[in-house]
């Protein structure tokens, strides 16, 4: 089952061994520097790019409440959506560098200066890379009364390509990490769909209940409902792995589509400059509380999985999706007004 669980066992390494020794030691020093400048010494504020009540909202509630016991002080969360998440990106890049304000980036805000013109910011030189937090896997769902013979990923290639009209899909809108996941498994797939994109989740997954479009690539939160209850059907999933809310739906790349990948995620990041101790006892307490199986229940119920991340980790992680996916957008030529 898909997992970056920080809690799966692993056969311990020398490498690994050193590293947890060595750890009470790195630990005392951080909190040697931080004992100095006093940090932290009142409450902190974590920006959320999105409306209240999405998953990305909802983990940086969780996590936050957490952090806040965790630093004795309080964590206030801050919803500042709008342009895929590029109002509340410039605003913190914009913030005093002292471990103060922290966002949690997710996926179209790491995308969005591909896709807007004037976003603002740069992703990977304007921020702190602190720690992954969660993965938010995706689904290709279809209408079953309109596709009842469309089972599998092989079936749907095979009916888009018997079309002569280009067949219809949608996602949570233009630009949407549905929409580039798609375009991507076009790509390697070798055969064609028409976009038609909407303005939110929503709306994209009530049109494809309703028949109004007979496929969506959605986020597996919004749409495992309507897929328990019967209105959509599961066929693949993004992730490289199997998803353990959806057991036996298989993969992409199960499916024939080797090295197929396309996770949804969010992670949190810092200003550009924030103090290294400062990032390394975040990052030590969000690998804490993501390991209490407490928090990894509430996550998924929430539909993300917990996967925490060092801020090393992190950074190559947001230049390697930031490189790839911005590739496939100017292939594409795909761009939001």
């Amino acid at each position: 089952m898909y997992t970056r669980n920080p809690a799966s066992p692993a056969r311990p390494t020398r490498r690994s061994v050193l590293a947890l020794a060595a750890a009470p030691l790195l630990a005392g020093m951080a909190g040697g520097a931080l004992a100095e400048t006093g940090w932290p010494s009142k409450m902190l504020r974590l920006v959320v790019p999105f409306p209240a009540g999405g998953p990305t909202d909802t983990a940086s509630r969780i996590v936050g409440q957490k952090l806040g016991e965790r630093l004795k002080q309080t964590v206030v969360v801050e919803n500042r959506p709008g342009a895929s998440g590029s109002i509340a990106a410039v605003q913190v890049a914009k913030s005093p560098a002292d471990g103060y304000t922290l966002m949690m980036l997710a996926t179209p805000t790491l995308l969005a200066p591909h896709l807007y013109k004037k976003a603002g910011y740069d992703t990977v030189k304007d921020f702190t890379p602190v720690a992954t937090v969660y993965d938010l896997p995706i689904v290709i769902v279809v209408n079953p009364t309109l596709l009842p013979d469309v089972t599998d990923l092989k079936s749907l290639i095979a009916h888009a390509k018997a079309q002569k009209v280009a067949l219809n899909y949608t996602s949570s809108g233009a630009g949407s990490f549905g929409h580039l996941s798609m375009e991507l498994l076009k790509q390697m797939a070798a055969f064609d769909m028409q976009h038609v994109p909407y303005k939110g989740g929503v709306p994209a997954i009530t049109d494809t209940i309703g028949g109004q479009v007979p496929i969506m690539y959605a986020d597996l939160v919004a749409a495992l409902p309507h897929i328990q209850a019967g209105k959509l059907r599961a066929i693949a999933v993004g992730s490289p792995q199997r998803v353990a809310m959806l057991p036996d739906t298989k993969t992409i790349a199960e499916q024939g589509i080797k090295g197929y990948d396309a996770v949804s995620w969010g992670g949190l990041l810092a200003p550009k400059g924030t103090p290294k101790a400062v990032v390394d006892r975040i990052a030590s307490e969000v690998q804490q509380i993501l390991a209490d199986k407490d928090i990894q229940e509430k996550l998924l119920n929430a539909g993300a999985i917990a996967a925490y991340q060092n801020p090393a980790q992190l950074g190559q992680r947001i230049q390697q999706d930031y490189t790839r996916w911005g590739q496939l957008i100017r292939d594409k030529g795909i761009a939001v007004e």
